[in-house]
């Protein structure tokens, strides 16, 4: 379940991994996209630590979505704020882990008009939560699927552009988003 504690815990690994590896991120952002999908992420998640994540659920994911809206560029912000605004909601009503991401999905799929398999995000987003409904979720799953955007062609998105190029490249927001769910994992998040 989540709580006021793990996801401020979440939010803090999270942007720990993006710090160490926003480098790593941009050069997989470099031969499909703009080579900033790194630097974008840290400056967001620099400015989520400096908002105020004190109060209840709803409070918390609020002060991220518009930390992240505002301040990271590309398609990251908005992808990313439209995640956590519509977890927002959802943790008015539930506490419940997989429904926060189902609405979070939901969010994503409508603001970048996309589904699973045009390597994005989802294709990270989509099966883990898939896995943290069967009890498979754990960070060598997550590493198998954010490999497996590397056999992708990228319909969606500025990978789109590169074509059949995109394939052999890892999808940098899988890549982010693989982080954030391990960091959920580290949190105790999904610990019943």
């Amino acid at each position: 379940m989540f709580t006021p504690e793990n996801l401020r815990k979440t939010l803090e690994l999270f942007n720990e991994k993006i710090q160490i590896k926003k480098d790593y991120l941009s050069e997989l952002d470099t031969p499909i996209g703009d080579g900033d999908h790194g630097n974008n992420m840290a400056r967001g998640m620099d400015a989520v630590m400096a908002a105020d994540l004190s109060g209840e659920l709803p409070d918390i994911f609020k002060a991220t979505a518009m930390a992240l809206i505002s301040k990271v560029g590309g398609a990251s912000g908005p992808l990313y704020g439209t995640a956590m605004m519509e977890m927002m909601k959802a943790s008015k009503e539930t506490s419940d882990p997989e429904m926060l991401l189902k609405a979070a999905i939901a969010g994503i799929e409508k603001r970048g008009n996309s589904t699973a398999g045009e390597k994005t995000m989802l294709d990270l987003w989509v099966p883990a939560v898939e896995n943290l409904n069967n009890g498979t979720l754990n960070p060598a799953t997550i590493e198998i699927l954010v490999e497996t955007t590397k056999n992708m062609k990228a319909t969606k998105g500025r990978a789109s552009y590169v074509g059949e190029r995109s394939i052999g490249h890892i999808d940098p927001g899988a890549m982010s988003s693989a982080y954030f769910f391990e960091s959920m994992i580290e949190a105790g998040v999904f610990n019943e």
